[in-house]
């Protein structure tokens, strides 16, 4: 029996037993099969949506390659806005430096204060980074876009002291060869599949055991051998900082992409490691490379 035919006649008729075929209402159950007749094979369809439905699958299938879209380049954007504030705190540090040495304040700060004032801007400008670091993220970006600046500043005022000691051409130079350097380690360390975070405690304990160790050899052998070889070892150690702060910084992004506010405060704790990754490394590279007056 077909779905679309019906009988036309409900009184039972007899069956035929010799050379005559069953009436087409006396057929088998359907699934059973007929001695003598092909058995038919189920016809199964599968449902494909079409038109609108179509639609509305390709739309939201799109919906994860969109989002997965938008958050890559807010991860970019965001990078972008560390690495731009680094910058601005590295000009701010070159600018007040040259206006220093210019109008020789360093000089007159040291000659009233003394080696305690050294001593204290030392302190200060530890204090600072250290609170940079810990309460950026609790303060509005504003607030601490302004402590970031003026510790760029204060920084500026220190390194102006390398005017004193170092030619201006290779001040240059070296600045120049750390400027390409830096980029070269930043835009490894964003495109390669190696993953720099596992070795944080490692580059930690480097740069503990690279301080304790200037600090003896200046103690106890201040020579300029000893010194070479700590400046060619930091060097090397801040070069690898580098790397990895350069993909924390990233994966901090790609963790508080959707929360805007976070960023922005975000964007400056970065910009401080990658700005002090940026000054360590090519004070270490003028010990190496620079011509002293």
């Amino acid at each position: 029996m077909t779905y679309d035919h019906q009988p036309q006649s409900a009184s039972p008729q007899p069956p035929q037993y010799r050379g005559q075929t069953q009436s087409s209402y006396s057929q088998s159950p359907y699934g059973v099969p007929q001695y003598g007749q092909p058995t038919a094979q189920p016809q199964v369809s599968y449902f494909q949506p079409s038109g609108a439905g179509a639609g509305y699958a390709s739309q939201a299938s799109a919906i994860p390659a969109q989002l997965a879209s938008a958050t890559e380049r807010a991860e970019r954007t965001s990078i972008t806005r560390a690495y731009a504030e680094m910058t601005a705190g590295l000009a701010l540090t070159a600018v007040v430096a040259a206006l220093t040495q210019t109008f020789g304040l360093l000089n007159t700060f040291l000659v009233a204060t003394g080696g305690l004032g050294w001593i204290g801007l030392m302190l200060v400008q530890i204090v600072m980074a250290i609170a940079i670091g810990n309460r950026a993220m609790n303060l509005k970006a504003g607030a601490a876009r302004i402590l970031f600046y003026l510790y760029a500043a204060l920084m500026g005022f220190t390194l102006s002291s390398i005017f004193m000691v170092y030619d201006l051409g290779s001040i240059g130079t070296v600045l120049a060869l750390c400027t390409g350097f830096f980029f070269v380690l930043t835009m490894l360390s964003l495109t390669m599949r190696g993953n720099m975070l596992k070795a944080g405690p490692i580059l930690l304990a480097a740069l503990i055991a690279l301080i304790v160790g200037e600090v003896i050899i200046m103690l106890v052998a201040p020579g300029s051998t000893g010194l070479m070889a700590i400046s060619a070892i930091g060097v090397v150690l801040f070069a690898g900082l580098t790397m990895y702060d350069a993909q924390k910084t990233r994966a901090l992004f790609a963790q508080y992409a959707g929360q805007p506010e976070v960023i922005k405060s975000l964007s400056i704790v970065c910009a401080l490691d990658l700005y002090l990754d940026f000054v360590n490394m090519f004070l270490y590279l003028l010990r190496l490379f620079g011509s002293r007056d």
